[in-house]
């Protein structure tokens, strides 16, 4: 019984995955549509000890393959005729340049967008500022955001894959995911 579980399951995936990136992409073309993207692919897990925000050369970044992925996901959603009002990112390198190579706009930093993967404790504050700050846009604009694994995990419950992007709504009760999309790198 488990292993035909298992064999359901494994064969649904991609099913459940494609009705997900559709829906996502529905959700895109809607005022008040929200991107959050975990960065692009950046080999690692954290940041060095001698991280420093400031200089890119103490953290982890995008790699060639990251750097593509990006591309790609801008392109793809130019494809699709997504443009947003405003491109917002954590202020850590890595994060910084997926939104610059997305190339929808200027990306400004928000530091609710920094990650707390080292420090937990800031999860809750950074996350209710990041909320804060989507509250305070005008109705209808559509944004993209930045961001790392444990931010987007914090506001949408989804942990994304390396340039995957969860698009959704803010609700009443925070952020709504209704999709994910992931452009392969």
């Amino acid at each position: 019984m488990k292993t035909i579980l298992i064999l359901a399951l494994l064969l649904l995936s991609p099913v459940l995955a494609r009705a997900s990136e559709e829906a996502a992409w529905a959700a895109l073309s809607r005022p008040g549509a929200i991107a959050l993207m975990r960065h692009a692919l950046a080999p690692g897990t954290g940041d060095p000890p001698n991280f420093t925000l400031g200089d890119c050369a103490t953290q982890r970044n995008l790699d060639g393959r990251g750097r593509e992925q990006a591309r790609r996901a801008g392109a793809a959603l130019l494809e699709k005729g997504v443009a947003f009002d405003r491109v917002f990112t954590s202020e850590w390198c890595r994060a910084r340049e997926t939104a610059e190579l997305l190339g929808h706009g200027a990306p400004e930093p928000l530091p609710a967008l920094n990650s707390f993967f080292g420090e937990r404790s800031l999860g809750p504050e950074r996350t209710e500022a990041a909320l804060a700050a989507l509250a305070a846009l005008p109705e209808g604009a559509r944004v993209m955001l930045v961001s790392h694994q444990v931010n987007v995990t914090a506001l949408s419950g989804v942990f994304p894959a390396s340039g995957e992007i969860v698009v959704g709504f803010l609700g009443p009760e925070g952020f709504e995911a209704a999709g994910t999309i992931l452009i392969a790198p």
